[in-house]
């Protein structure tokens, strides 16, 4: 070996020795992603599935998924935990998408998108993360809308032939146009306009002037560029409509130096007339151009309204056919839900806490009334009904400017054994506010079972509280913006319950020591 090294030549050993250092020092990945080599192609309004897969061959069920398309997040879809999370979740793809982990266990998913839409065009990044090693691969996603027949009409003579226009819309992406004889020779248009409507979808007009009168038949065809099928419309132009040169041109073409001379005459004569009836024709022209402008503004506003009514209507109604999946829209949920009849303990919570005096005097008072209740807990909520035993039910809490809260419901213990013994029982479930900090808390008295810290961008000023006892889920939604905070979902409730309001946060300590 040292015989063969000492035969190499001088600038090839360093080289080496570079290149073997360079191999142990890289890294080496445990997997790589592949997706499909060629793009998904799919009709708009249709579903698109995506498929990804490992290298090599490996369960992905522990693996942090994530669907993305120009940044990590928000992102299209996140799958943690064995569950997809809507935390991060994009709105446009919320209650679009699911995950098909059919086949995880071999490192296969694919990300389904139901209703594809004009704006679903183009890449995605397919991204799996394990522990410190990530790795991902794009596929890309071509939308098709194939859109009408052209219409094909005749607008009149012009530069001595027939102007004849074709339009259509509902097409993506832009399309071709293209006009043809009956022999199928190509024509070139006059002019060609495009434009795309509020989803995106895109409406081409283009016309054409005939001058030949034996064509018979021109046709407009509209081609989509990725599927190339196509749309196509023909229309028949009559011979008669196209303008002929009459014998009485020819015949004024040499009485024509005449005639000017005579029309200079009598125009001068009435040249002061002439133009005072011109700009009372303009006038009235203007007036009459401004008035169908403001009718034109005024319809494309009634459309736009009613389009937008319309759309309103379609989004409520596939709300309410799957609202329980939706995290979103609390103002429509609430149709699914009963008020619940509850009233604040407004003399304690209303107390201007500014003066350093006051606030001494608001604890004192807070913990006279608390000696007092026959309970011994902090509950500001009264409820003016029966306590939580089924159905569904909702109420509001204004939060406002309050610095420290618990907010949510306890469950009561079945059998009473004793105030003690039932505020240890007690088992809550609520959302906490601590100065910035909040959390997520299932808990009693003397113990955590569940914690979760949340991540709130924009502080609630009114929070609304979903109950359903049937499906065991708690849901609490700010009010401010309309986002879903947090839900305790598969609760297993298996008593009474009653809501929770307080201004501290839990104390973990038994009731014996308030």
């Amino acid at each position: 070996m040292a015989g063969f090294l000492g035969s190499l030549p001088a600038g090839i050993l360093p080289a080496l020795l570079l290149l073997q250092v360079s191999t142990w020092s890289s890294p080496v990945s445990g997997f790589s992603v592949k997706g499909p080599a060629r793009p998904i192609m799919v009709l708009l309004g249709a579903d698109a599935t995506l498929p990804c897969q490992l290298s090599p061959e490996q369960s992905a069920a522990h693996m942090q998924i994530r669907w993305y398309r120009a940044q990590l997040s928000p992102a299209v879809l996140v799958y943690q935990n064995g569950q997809e999370e809507g935390g991060e979740q994009m709105l446009e793809y919320r209650g679009r998408t699911e995950l098909v982990e059919d086949s995880i266990g071999k490192g296969a998913v694919a990300l389904l998108i139901q209703n594809i839409r004009a704006s679903d065009d183009g890449q995605y990044r397919c991204h799996f993360k394990d522990g410190h090693i990530s790795q991902e691969d794009i596929v890309e996603l071509r939308v098709i809308g194939l859109g009408s027949a052209p219409h094909v009409r005749m607008m009149g003579p012009e530069d001595r032939g027939i102007r004849v226009l074709c339009s259509s819309g509902g097409w993506f992406p832009k399309p071709r146009v293209q006009w043809s004889d009956m022999a199928g020779v190509k024509l070139p248009s006059l002019l060609e306009s495009q434009t795309q409507d509020g989803d995106g979808l895109f409406h081409v007009e283009t016309s054409l002037v005939v001058t030949d009168s034996s064509l018979g038949n021109v046709t407009c065809s509209v081609q989509n560029p990725l599927s190339s099928q196509e749309e196509a419309s023909a229309i028949f132009l009559p011979e008669p409509f196209f303008p002929r040169t009459s014998p009485w041109k020819t015949a004024l073409a040499g009485t024509l130096p005449v005639l000017v001379l005579l029309l200079i005459g009598i125009s001068y004569i009435g040249w002061r007339e002439h133009e005072a009836k011109e700009r009372e024709v303009k006038k009235k022209k203007e007036e009459s151009q401004e008035r169908e402008k403001m009718k034109r503004e005024k319809e494309l506003a009634l459309t736009a309204k009613e389009n937008l009514k319309a759309e309103l209507e379609q989004r409520k109604a596939l709300y309410k056919e799957d609202w329980k999946k939706a995290l979103l829209y609390p103002d429509w949920r609430k149709e699914q839900f009963q008020p619940a009849l509850v009233t604040l303990n407004h003399e304690n919570f209303h107390q201007d806490n500014s003066d350093p005096e006051r606030e001494e005097k608001f604890r004192e008072e807070t913990q006279a009334v608390l000696l007092r209740d026959k309970q011994g807990d902090y509950n500001l909520i009264k409820l003016d009904q029966r306590e939580f035993t089924s159905d569904r039910y909702y109420w509001e809490v204004d939060i406002k400017d309050i610095d420290e809260w618990t907010l949510g419901i306890y469950e009561k213990p079945t059998e009473r054994s004793g105030l003690l013994n039932d505020l240890q029982k007690r088992k809550f479930r609520v959302l906490e506010k601590k100065g910035c900090d909040y959390r997520a808390l299932t808990c009693s008295f003397q113990d955590i079972f569940l914690e979760n810290p949340l991540q709130i961008k924009k502080y609630p000023q009114k929070i609304v509280i979903f109950l359903d006892y049937e499906d065991s889920d708690i849901s609490f939604y700010n009010m401010t913006d309309g986002t879903h905070i947090f839900s305790f979902t598969q609760a297993n409730f298996t008593g009474s319950l009653c809501p929770y309001f307080k201004l501290k946060s839990m104390e973990l300590s038994p009731p014996a020591q308030y």
